[in-house]
């Protein structure tokens, strides 16, 4: 394993830790511990940036079950260096801001860091794998750990609510997208992304592709909150401040996003991939915008402008990948939609961590978050009214900030849609720019509502629960150092064009890049009097009157009835969902083992003899078969005779006898047949159970044969015949035929060379089907324990008593 995979799995062992250091050192805030490892991380993975600058790429695989395939393959990459710092960078941050946030005596730190530990690991190896099957696994301890952290508060209601919300509806995309990356698997025999892109010529006609596809965009939708799926989101804001600036601005979110630009070496290029891409995005961009701005909660608002923002970036990607179609780098021309959407990943993780942070601030020194309750704070908190300034600000896409780059840009990027000729966009490209200038301005408008209802106007301070005063230093540094970073990469945005962005950009479009070939990349803040910075203009002037005019037309969201959301059609869904299968599992759980049976009986009629059908399966061949001697018949009618007089038996003394004698005459067909060992085994276990059976039946209530109705024998009858039939049809069949050679050969010849034993049954037991054998035996030392404890509990219990 390699120093790589090391810095992959080192969250996980520090978790492993945290407990302990939080035991034993209750005096310094664990925060302090586990700041150090995101720290080592970033240092780690910046020295690559020079290696990634130059075209390479670095591979560790360490084997997993290589058989199969899977291994734990690490890849660095310009896109996979480049999440791989955001998660490390953003990750300190957020734990020193946690520090000063959360109080050392107050919460349970152990299960936070823990918890923070898990999903900083589980995205580095998203991030970093190249294996579909090992990122998958890693995608799913995402979706886990963020239900835990979003959960973290779990004595509340909305807390638990949050996390079961978004644990469901992104763990069902994950679900669909690892059905993408079985049939990705089905058309180029790896489970390699690398090895995948190598073969794109050569499947993107095949039947499979686009359901592929499709399946993918479900994982990636879900993960990023794009329509209609982004109702997780919002509620997952109940999450501490430091989870909500972590997950939702720079990490989990952005797994979708990562998705979508891992996989466009492979999908881009194709209509499908353009049009639900893009169109998802854009309108997810304007949807969250929209409801942004209603909101009265400034988590609520930060929550919906991330939807807008994530749909921004997707629809970026979308659009980009229509420059693959075109098959031409053209300085820039088409593939400026990429550029833009990686240097807004950027933006983005550094005006909204901050603005999560300020929000943060302003609870903890307030106690509440509602706008609603605010007002008149910037005299009070100044430092965190420049933060929130820089970070607003940047958000509506002004100068001079960063996210002003950004934006132009893709005003650029949605322009030039109009222009390109294919995918019949010369019909529909024209709503790709109108929508995102709308969507622009309500962006405008909700940062406008986070910055200035929150700390200008009347102070209200009978409607807050604390006196409002400015945070510690502490909980200022990170946040003070994403705003710096915000304005850094305004005046200095080309320290990221040739070090991050083209080689992220080559990793998402490489198929443009010939030998001796990059992108073009030059980020300016002045490009002149172009139609970029009269959308710019249009946003701000309908901006500031949307502003000033917002209690006028604020009654518009009224419209549209709460009972037609998605919020509500989500949890009537939900709730629909567990009435039902309360309804059919009171329907079917009667308490009654003979109903049991009876269902478990049927489907197995109904199964295999339709597989029998479907597949002629059945054959019935007599050649080559051992002659039937008078014992094997003589012991087959004494089976016969005792399990009829089971059936009919009026004393459970006589069932248990007739019972146990056909335990006895099948341990005597072993000894026909020379298997002494298994005849041994048959005679104990069926002494055991003959035993066990007369002294449980002994403290039972005498034995009384109630008259049953004749319907319910003749149902028990076609059962019992159908049962009967289907094995006796099935061992038959496989008598007769084979499709393979037998097994036995192999244990016969290898049972001594392999093993080392001359009985081959033991063998089988302890080597060959030695894991089986050992879950079994842990399965009954696990039940022993449960048994052992609660008659410990009961003995407890009674000495109390």
């Amino acid at each position: 394993m390699s120093l790589l995979h090391v810095a992959i799995i080192s969250p996980f062992l520090l978790a492993i830790l945290v407990p302990f250091l939080y035991k034993y050192f209750r005096t310094i805030h664990t925060g302090w511990f586990v700041l150090v490892l995101p720290v080592l991380l970033f240092a780690y993975f910046i020295q690559f940036v020079s290696t990634n600058m130059h075209g390479e790429t670095i591979t560790k695989t360490a084997n997993w079950i290589p058989s199969l395939g899977i291994n734990f393959t690490a890849y660095i990459d310009g896109l996979g260096l480049l999440f791989a710092l955001l998660i490390t960078g953003i990750g300190a941050l957020v734990v020193l801001y946690s520090i000063y946030y959360l109080s050392k005596d107050k919460e349970q730190l152990n299960t936070f860091y823990v918890y923070l530990l898990m999903f900083m690991g589980a995205m580095l190896g998203v991030v970093l794998s190249d294996n579909l099957i090992v990122l998958y696994t890693f995608w799913e301890l995402t979706s886990l750990s963020s239900f835990l952290l979003i959960g973290y508060w779990y004595t509340r209601e909305k807390s638990r609510y949050g996390a079961q919300k978004s644990m469901l509806i992104t763990i069902f995309g994950g679900l669909l997208m690892l059905g993408g990356f079985v049939l990705l698997y089905m058309m180029t025999n790896t489970f390699s992304i690398r090895e995948i892109i190598t073969q794109v010529p050569d499947i993107t006609q095949h039947a499979l592709f686009i359901p592929a596809l499709i399946l993918i965009l479900f994982g990636a939708f879900t993960k990023s909150a794009q329509f209609p799926f982004y109702i997780w989101l919002p509620d997952a804001m109940e999450a501490p401040t430091p989870v909500s600036a972590y997950l939702h601005s720079a990490t989990m979110v952005k797994a979708g996003i990562y998705i979508v630009a891992r996989f466009s070496p492979i999908f881009s290029g194709t209509p499908e991939w353009f049009w639900i891409v893009s169109a998802f995005g854009i309108f997810t961009m304007f949807w969250g915008s929209f409801n942004a701005v209603k909101q009265t909660d400034l988590k609520g608002i930060l929550a919906f402008s991330t939807v807008s923002q994530l749909g921004m970036i997707m629809s970026m990607l979308g659009v980009g990948s229509a420059a693959i179609a075109i098959d031409s780098i053209d300085d820039g021309f088409y593939t400026v939609a990429t550029t833009a959407a990686i240097f807004h990943l950027i933006n983005h993780a550094t005006f909204k961590g901050s603005l999560f942070m300020v929000v943060g601030i302003i609870d903890h020194e307030t106690g509440t978050r509602d706008i609603r309750k605010l007002g008149g704070l910037m005299s009070f908190m100044p430092i965190t009214f420049t933060i929130a300034i820089i970070g607003a600000f940047s958000m509506a896409g002004l100068p001079p900030f960063n996210g002003f780059l950004s934006k132009e840009m893709f005003f650029t990027s949605m322009t030039r849609v109009v222009e390109m000729d294919v995918f019949n966009l010369e019909a529909l490209g024209l709503l790709f720019p109108i929508i995102a200038w709308v969507a622009s301005i309500f962006t405008f408008i909700y940062s406008m509502v986070i910055v200035f209802k929150t700390f200008t106007g009347k102070f209200q301070p009978e409607k807050l629960k604390k006196k409002p005063h400015e945070a510690p230093i502490g909980m200022l540094i990170s946040p003070i150092i994403l705003a710096s970073l915000v304005l850094i990469f305004f005046f200095f945005p080309n320290i990221l064009a040739y070090t991050i962005i083209e080689p992220a950009m080559a990793s998402v479009i490489p198929s443009l890049l010939g030998d001796d070939k990059h992108f073009h990349i030059h980020i300016t803040p002045w490009h002149g009097f172009n139609l970029e910075l009269f959308m710019t203009l249009g946003v701000i002037a309908l901006g500031v009157v949307g502003y000033l005019s917002l209690r006028k037309w604020r009654s518009v969201y009224g419209l549209v009835p709460e009972k037609l959301t998605l919020n509500k059609g989500y949890d009537r869904a939900l709730f629909t969902l567990d009435k039902s299968s309360s309804t059919l599992t009171k329907f079917y759980m009667t308490g009654f083992i003979r109903d049991y049976l009876a269902y478990i009986f049927t489907f197995f009629i109904i199964l295999l003899a339709t597989s029998l059908i479907i597949t002629d399966g059945f054959e019935f061949q007599i050649a080559g078969t051992a002659p039937i001697g008078i014992y094997e018949a003589v012991l087959a009618a004494v089976m016969v005779i005792g399990t009829i007089t089971v059936l009919f038996s009026k004393s459970r003394l006589t069932a248990i006898i007739a019972l146990g004698s056909v335990g006895y005459s099948l341990s005597l067909f072993f000894v026909l047949f020379r298997a002494p060992d298994l005849a041994l085994t048959q005679l104990l276990v069926e002494t055991v159970s003959v035993a066990l059976f007369l002294l449980c039946f002994y403290h039972l209530p005498e034995f009384k044969k109630k008259e049953k109705m004749l319907r319910f024998k003749l149902i028990n009858l076609i059962i019992s015949l159908g049962v009967g039939t289907i094995v006796t049809l099935l061992a038959l069949s496989a008598n007769s035929q084979r499709v393979s050679e037998t097994i036995s050969t192999y244990f016969i010849e290898n049972s001594y060379e392999l093993a080392g034993g001359k009985n081959m049954v033991n063998v089988i037991l302890v080597d060959f089907r030695g894991f089986d054998t050992l879950f079994e035996i842990t399965v009954l030392g696990i039940a022993a324990l449960g048994i052992y404890s609660m008659i410990r509990l009961r003995v407890r219990k009674g000495e109390e008593g």
